[in-house]
């Protein structure tokens, strides 16, 4: 098998549709077809689905996709380093990342880096943790911003402190602003919540502190959470990060006791980076690293 055939998978695979793959590879779809075919023939197995409704990966693809990335990542490592050593700096980084860093860090880091390496691409793919820690390790991105506790076996740099707000709708509290929220100031009233992978750091927080929070609403992004919150429907706690510019008026306080989440930088494994890869990496860990 050649990259082209692993490239040729990898996109169909990514978009569900050979017609796309053709698209964004320059080939015809007959061409892709006959690569993919070509590619089960010498595999002895089907790595794709075929149905009316689009291209799905069978279970033998769904595990050969992650040796595939690694092939591809490899390549353009190698091509990296070349470049390198011509004195270039030249390459992709492919960054995964959670809703409040997209919002709040990352187009600082990106026109920050792209200032003093402006021939480095940067490909970014928002998610959840879970989602982040799922691309690291099946080599969909190179690097991710995850929080520690949501890291789990994935070697992580610590970068920042983020502490953890009480969120109501404007008014709620006969108290100013500046004063401390207590945990059992919250036991009796409805809560607005995200999925545990999404903060995995809050639902911690609510299990350690043994607060039972009753809650009709589970969504996904930080967004959705504080309007549901501004329009009464519950509070909830939110870090920092994502409180910055937010179009809703809320009433935001410090918890007692003291909650935090660390934000950090996360790679499958840092001593094996290619050279764009590891530029992009040194220079987040130079310039953003607060802890």
């Amino acid at each position: 098998m050649t990259l082209l055939t692993y490239q040729v998978f990898k996109t169909v695979a990514d978009h569900g549709s050979f017609r796309k793959a053709a698209d964004i590879l320059g080939l015809t779809p007959s061409a892709i077809s006959h690569a993919i075919s070509s590619m089960e023939n010498e595999l002895g197995f089907s790595v794709l689905n075929r149905s009316k409704s689009g291209v799905t990966l069978t279970n033998y693809g769904e595990n050969l996709l992650p040796y595939v990335n690694a092939v591809l990542n490899s390549d353009e490592s190698l091509w990296q380093a070349i470049a390198e050593f011509n004195g270039l700096k030249k390459g992709k980084v492919k960054v995964g990342c959670f809703s409040s860093i997209c919002t709040s860090w990352l187009p600082d880091i990106m026109n920050s880096f792209k200032k003093k390496y402006p021939d480095i691409m940067i490909e970014v793919f928002q998610g959840t943790y879970d989602d982040v820690s799922y691309w690291l390790k099946n080599g969909v991105v190179d690097i991710g911003f995850l929080s520690v506790s949501s890291a789990g076996d994935i070697p992580i740099e610590p970068l920042y402190k983020d502490k953890l707000v009480c969120v109501v709708p404007k008014g709620l509290f006969d108290k100013n602003t500046d004063e401390v929220m207590h945990i059992s100031e919250l036991r009796n009233h409805q809560f607005v919540t995200q999925r545990e992978s999404t903060d995995a750091d809050i639902q911690n927080f609510l299990k350690e502190n043994s607060l039972n929070v009753q809650s009709n609403y589970h969504v996904v992004d930080d967004l959705s959470t504080i309007a549901l919150v501004a329009n009464g429907f519950g509070i909830c706690l939110m870090p920092e990060l994502v409180m910055r510019d937010i179009p809703y008026e809320v009433d935001c306080y410090q918890i007692e006791p003291d909650a935090y989440r660390i934000v950090g930088i996360a790679t499958m494994n840092s001593d094996f980076m290619a050279p764009a890869v590891r530029t992009m990496y040194n220079h987040i860990i130079k310039n953003y690293k607060n802890i």
